[in-house]
């Protein structure tokens, strides 16, 4: 490990980059690595079965005794979702994270029945120092209450990571701290890593007090009941929801327990102060349709969440009635856009009028900054070198596009892999190495054991089904007991193809017996014989390639 001990700065990303999710960045000096946020990004349907994509800890884990602190910029999914699995595996000596995001940290480690103390509150005036690191935050607007940026100074110069972040200058919560960021410029940054989710998109991001008008607007117009769903983790959008409840005379029931446990985090760290407003989902059934609103979780056409189970009509508490509105106030996740559309459309079918970012303007805005607002936030910091980070590859090239433009070199600007090792010395930055850094995944209570092998036998399941061939051998004699039995499960129905599974059984029973006559039987390479000729006969008669299980039942008789 002499690579990372010659008094450069490193800088990688072990998650984050290339993707949208599971963020996680370390600086390394000499005997030090700060770790900045542990997310997680949820899969696609490609990868059947898995909970949870997580960052690869294996550097870490060779080198835990360095690690000095894990720093969380504010406490979305993708930057904190990740962290009970990173504690069960690694020890990580404390972690600094601002009040909304602690909470939300100290109730994902108690439902993992994790024991971890050690979680310290910053604010926007703490200021964290080791031997080669002095770290100091500061304020930005997300859609989260809460949200920092780090100032990171080294040895080699100053690391300046926005977190997620958008410049909105009529806010619900607090402002971004431009006076600060520009002093911090002003000091001199080395290398500036800036959130680049919206890089595509022209222009400035809708204020969130535009959205607050907007879904007043929707109030003010429907005499029924009114279904909004929304991102669970928007506090400030559950906030001014049910500000806005409470001026229109409407009480307010929850659906979903992500929905719950924000709701719950908000009330006790004052964002919301009103809790009579709240009824139970019990209560709101009796209620007049003009006096409620439903607040719920489903707004990217998750399959278990509240709203979709409403469209469906399989909602145990909720039934959909003539006169509902449904307002999406969110924009979808690159990937969700089918299952979105899948969730409007049985909406639409049960007769409720819905409402869209699209059909209505301005119900959603984005949490992260559009272009013009990237260019601002590098001419605050006038970095000398650039990194961009938190998003696709098109966003990273848009993003250092964008910072070509605001005068940066092309050959100071790095467009990087997951992996990809910056060095960072007093006269420059290059790259420089990589670590490993691949993806790993959560089934469940396994970590990492599931690998792409088992994925790829969960895609031929689903298309293809399976096959089993259960032989019973009887180990006295050497021979095979009666005929093989055919069991599949998703490839035919054994009713109407009765010819073809006979097929098969003859095939098997043949092959079984010829391997009978030699004494030193291997079971394993039986099993692969019985693959190898059964599989290519599969094919040819059905076009399918369904996964083969033979299984022997030694008997002894």
């Amino acid at each position: 490990m002499k690579f990372f001990e010659n008094g450069d700065t490193k800088v990688f990303a072990l998650g984050g980059l290339g993707e949208v999710g599971k963020n996680m960045y370390c600086v390394m000096h000499n005997d030090e690595i700060i770790i900045v946020d542990t997310g997680v990004m949820f899969p696609q349907d490609e990868l059947m079965g898995i909970d949870y994509v997580i960052p690869d800890f294996s550097f870490l884990k060779k080198n835990q005794d360095k690690i000095k602190g894990l720093f969380i910029t504010h406490g979305h999914e993708d930057h904190i979702g990740g962290i009970p699995f990173l504690l069960q595996l690694i020890n990580i000596p404390i972690i600094y994270a601002p009040k909304q995001a602690t909470a939300l940290i100290k109730k994902k480690i108690e439902e993992r029945n994790i024991k971890y103390k050690n979680i310290n509150i910053y604010t926007e005036k703490t200021r964290v120092k080791y031997k080669y690191f002095d770290i100091e935050f500061f304020n930005t607007t997300h859609s989260i209450p809460d949200s920092h940026g780090l100032a990171i100074h080294t040895p080699n110069g100053t690391i300046v990571m926005t977190g997620d972040f958008k410049f909105d200058f009529t806010p619900i919560g607090p402002m971004s701290n431009i006076h600060k960021m520009a002093e911090i410029g002003k000091k001199s940054v080395k290398l500036l890593l800036s959130d680049s989710t919206n890089a595509l998109v022209d222009g400035f991001s809708i204020s969130e007090s535009k959205v607050d008008e907007a879904l007043g607007d929707v109030f003010e117009e429907c005499d029924g009941r009114i279904i909004i769903a929304t991102f669970a983790s928007n506090i400030y959008r559950l906030k001014h929801i049910v500000e806005t409840c409470k001026k229109n005379n409407r009480k307010v029931a929850l659906f979903g327990r992500s929905m719950e446990t924000s709701i719950e985090i908000a009330i006790s760290g004052g964002y919301i102060e009103d809790t009579d407003i709240f009824v139970t989902p019990e209560e709101a059934n009796r209620m007049k349709a003009n006096e409620i609103a439903l607040l719920c979780t489903g707004s990217q056409g998750e399959p278990l969440a509240a709203l979709s189970r409403i469209a469906n009509g399989s909602h145990r508490q909720i039934k959909l009635i003539p006169g509902d509105v449904v307002v999406f106030s969110s924009s979808p996740i690159p990937g969700n856009a089918a299952s979105i559309s899948n969730t409007i459309n049985k909406l639409y079918l049960k007769g409720v009028k819905v409402f869209t970012n699209t059909s209505l303007s301005g119900i959603h805005t984005s949490g992260h900054g559009n272009n013009q607002e990237l260019k601002l936030m590098l001419r605050l910091f006038q970095p000398e070198y650039f990194m961009p980070y938190h998003g696709e590859y098109r966003m990273l090239k848009a993003h250092a596009d964008l910072a070509l433009e605001c005068g940066i070199p092309k050959e100071n600007i790095f467009v990087l892999d997951n992996g990809d090792v910056l060095s960072i010395t007093k006269n420059g930055i290059k790259r420089n190495g990589t670590v490993q850094a691949s993806d790993i995944y959560v089934d469940g209570n396994r970590i990492g054991d599931v690998g792409s092998a088992v994925i790829k036998d969960r895609s031929i399941m689903s298309d293809d089904g399976i096959l089993v061939i259960i032989a019973n051998i009887d180990i006295n004699n050497n021979e095979l007991l009666g005929n093989t039995n055919i069991t599949t499960r998703g490839f035919v129905l054994v009713n109407e193809s009765g010819e073809l599974l006979s097929r098969i059984e003859y095939m098997a029973n043949q092959i079984i017996k010829h391997n009978l006559k030699n004494k030193k039987l291997n079971y394993a390479d039986l099993k692969q014989q019985i693959i190898a000729e059964v599989s290519p006969f599969i094919k040819d008669e059905t076009g399918r390639k369904p996964i083969i299980l033979p299984v022997f039942m030694e008997v002894k008789r």
